[in-house]
């Protein structure tokens, strides 16, 4: 009798180890990517599972929340920041399995459904010509922060603040801007591109050197060690791709310098 017991609890565990393995190969590649990209990642997803058959689900949100959800366990094995210092961040924790990466260069630009001519936008917020403008928590969302430095550079943010209105992230300032709920917003210039009707918008690149250079990171996360670090490595790879950089560029941002060695 014990012997036959000993055998249907060695069978029963067997068989949950099969069933946890069946399910943890199951699962997809699962990336975390800041809101900025969420139109970029859907491109970057399908022409990464035409090459190699692998399927990923895109997980999107401000880098800030993503990185915290990183940092208290979430399964994500990708990490696409709109900025360095969360994956460096990440990295310096070991929640990266190697240093992370530039992908992309961001644009930061002005925009709305306005009559207003925004090629001197400095001038209109100051003579307060706007409305309400948008721009992303700056303490979560890299191209908030990068919208705050830009006001700060024109001397623009204590003047206009009773104007600003604060979203979560980067997708909830081009919500706001296109259904008109404000009159500006400082968004990423990838925007552009991910609206086929821009017949009604207006806008104008915020000047670079009023902000620092939005320098967008891609670190390969630790959980990926649990089940899709073969897939993960695949796609981390991908990335600096020529193919994965045609569709980077022609999706509104701009290319990293690769140095040589």
């Amino acid at each position: 009798m014990k012997k036959t017991f000993a055998f249907r609890i060695l069978i029963l565990t067997l068989l949950v180890c099969l069933t946890a393995a069946a399910q943890l190969s199951a699962q997809v590649l699962r990336i975390a990517v800041a809101a900025n990209a969420q139109q970029l990642i859907k491109r970057l997803q399908k022409d990464f599972e035409r090459k190699t058959g692998i399927k990923s689900e895109a997980i999107v949100g401000a880098s800030g929340k993503l990185t915290a959800q990183i940092m208290n366990g979430a399964p994500y094995d990708i990490f696409l920041s709109a900025d360095t210092a969360f994956p460096e961040q990440l990295y310096a924790k070991q929640f990266g399995l190697q240093a992370p990466k530039i992908y992309a260069l961001g644009s930061l630009i002005i925009c709305g459904k306005t009559d207003l001519d925004l090629k001197n936008w400095p001038k209109i917020l100051s003579a307060h010509k706007a409305g309400r403008i948008a721009i992303a928590n700056p303490k979560t969302a890299p191209y908030g922060k990068a919208a705050e430095e830009a006001l700060e550079y024109y001397q623009l943010k204590s003047k206009i603040s009773s104007n600003l209105v604060y979203a979560e992230s980067i997708s909830q300032v081009n919500t706001y801007i296109l259904t008109g709920a404000v009159e500006l917003g400082f968004t990423t210039e990838s925007f552009l591109y991910e609206n086929s009707d821009q017949s009604k918008l207006k806008w104008a690149r915020v000047d670079a050197e009023s902000y620092r250079t939005i320098s967008q990171g891609a670190i390969l996360l630790a959980y990926a060690k649990k089940g899709k670090l073969t897939e993960a490595t695949k796609f981390f790879n991908y990335l600096s791709s020529a193919s994965a950089q045609q569709i980077i560029r022609k999706s509104g941002y701009h290319l990293p310098v690769i140095k040589k060695s």
